[in-house]
């Protein structure tokens, strides 16, 4: 119980932090929205065909931008700010302190989560307004609540385990970067498959929980077939990300 208040403790002084920073703030949310209207203004006169049904791109980038959005927040957020804190050596001052570590890494994921939360209702609002994508309700809205807990839990140990492999701070965007950005193309987040998709990217796809994670949210916000396989294959990643975050993860800097 001790660990638990001082997590939710920790947590408000992060939430403080992340607040006091608008510039940060300001993009973290404008990001997913921009790329909406981006994309949408791009390619969203088209259809897509996602399993037996045909749909407006205009509604697949809303549930693709909120797919983004929670990767953003947990992976690449928590990748970031962690290999930072590390670097500055603010974490071995941290774990010199009476402060618990499960309760500060509780915190930052807590966090990050709670950031996810805004971020996928503002895309889904702005894309009900804008786009008229659909709001889930009942049992689908259930099992989208159930996915992203999931995946929103599965991208901070993901993110957590990639921190304890980046060299240095210098390092960091461009690591989080290299290993997020394919993994959102190859599994449709930017760019829609179709009849002409090249069967290898269809076949890393199906590895890569991102795929996964976005065809859940596809469920909810577009109307297919929602699969619990989806969701297992998601938690395994963050069972293994987990992990290697307890096996890899480091308090010391490591520059010399």
């Amino acid at each position: 119980m001790n660990t638990l208040r001082l997590a939710a403790i920790q947590f408000t002084y992060v939430n403080k932090a992340f607040w006091r920073n608008p510039v940060s703030a300001f993009f973290t949310f404008v990001f997913p929205l921009m790329f909406l209207v981006i994309f949408t203004a791009l390619l969203g006169h088209n259809d897509v065909r996602i399993g037996s049904r045909r749909v407006d791109l205009s509604t697949y980038y809303v549930a693709a931008m909120a797919c983004f959005a929670v990767i953003s927040a947990c992976f690449n957020n928590i990748a970031m700010s962690i290999t930072f804190q590390r670097e500055e050596g603010i974490l071995k001052r941290l774990n010199g302190t009476p402060l618990p570590a499960p309760s500060y890494l509780a915190a930052r994921v807590l966090h990050a989560v709670f950031v996810s939360v805004i971020l996928v209702i503002l895309t889904v609002a702005f894309g009900h307004a804008l786009y008229h994508a659909a709001i889930p309700t009942g049992v689908p809205l259930l099992q989208f609540i159930v996915a992203f807990l999931v995946g929103s839990a599965t991208f901070c140990a993901l993110g957590l385990a990639l921190s304890g492999t980046i060299p240095n701070a210098d390092a960091t965007p461009a690591v989080v970067n290299a290993v997020a950005l394919p993994a959102e193309f190859l599994s449709g987040i930017f760019i829609a498959f179709g009849n002409d998709t090249p069967s290898w990217i269809l076949w890393f796809a199906r590895i890569l929980p991102v795929r996964h994670f976005a065809l859940c949210v596809q469920a909810a916000l577009v109307g297919t077939t929602f699969s619990w396989w989806d969701v297992l294959i998601v938690a395994a990643w963050g069972l293994g990300g987990m992990l290697i975050a307890i096996r890899y993860f480091r308090w010391d800097p490591r520059q010399s």
